[in-house]
């Protein structure tokens, strides 16, 4: 009986939920998801250290050759540096993560305490250093803090939207269902924050993805034969999948007011 019970109350509430709760249970999952981003990389918690911008860690393999390479003979001296290093080293917005021998990853947005746990015979080309510069001088987090503010307030300005209430009709002695129409000026404007709140998403992910790309790349080159590189596969579908919730939260308020206010035309009419 108590499952006929749930399906009872889900069948009672859904008749309730309205256009913008939709909206609203978008908007949260893509708050959620860009915090989660934000995250990645600040603390040693379980799936945290898996969410990095982009990773550096010491691999022997191949060389790559070509003859645009003045002295492709650096590779072995290269290859001698490094050694027997396994380090990787995993860059978020906020913090960076270390692991120094295949072990567990060390986390911290203070990385020169975590330079101070690492041997030289472990990072001997410096990749915590080249890690630290890419955070500080490469990653913008403040454009995702702000996306996120404005998602936060068109959420509340949702919230303020009239849902259905019972009326007495006097004409027919029975309840009705209502819902009135949202204000207009709220609805202009949680459509203005939300669609500011996606341009902002969009460029912070474009810059990620890019930078990203380019800093990996580069480091592997500059490592040839002994250093790896690779871009965060889940901060990129956290970012884009973000990106493309607000995207259809925007379409849905735009939607909503031409509809009402072509119901509007209709009406005067």
């Amino acid at each position: 009986m108590p499952n006929v019970r749930f399906a009872v109350g889900i069948q009672r509430l859904i008749p309730f939920l309205g256009y913008h709760h939709v909206l609203m249970i978008l908007i949260a999952l893509a708050i959620i998801l860009l915090s989660l981003l934000l995250a990645g990389c600040s603390s040693s918690s379980p799936l945290i250290p898996g969410i990095f911008l982009i990773s550096f860690y010491y691999q022997h393999y191949t060389p790559t050759y070509d003859p645009t390479q003045v002295d492709p003979g650096v590779t072995a001296a290269i290859a001698n540096i490094v050694g027997q290093a396994q380090l990787e080293v995993r860059v978020g917005y906020f913090g960076v993560c270390v692991n120094p021998d295949g072990g567990s990853f060390l986390c911290s947005n203070n990385v020169t305490l975590l330079a101070e746990q690492v041997s030289v015979d472990q990072d001997p080309l410096n990749l915590i250093w080249v890690a630290e510069t890419f955070k500080n001088e490469v990653v913008f987090p403040y454009l995702l803090i702000v996306a996120i503010i404005l998602a936060f307030v068109t959420f509340l300005l949702l919230a303020t939207f009239p849902g259905w209430h019972e009326e007495h009709d006097a004409r027919t002695g029975s309840d009705i269902d209502i819902k009135p129409f949202p204000s207009r000026p709220v609805s202009q404007v949680a459509l203005a924050l939300v669609f500011i709140a996606s341009i902002f998403v969009l460029v912070s992910v474009l810059w990620q993805h890019t930078a990203s790309v380019a800093a990996a790349q580069i480091a592997q080159d500059f490592g040839n034969g002994a250093v790896k590189s690779g871009v965060g596969t889940s901060a990129m579908v956290l970012g884009w999948f973000a990106f493309g919730l607000l995207v259809v939260v925007t379409i849905g308020l735009l939607v909503m007011i031409l509809s009402i206010h072509l119901l509007d035309k209709l009406t005067e009419d």
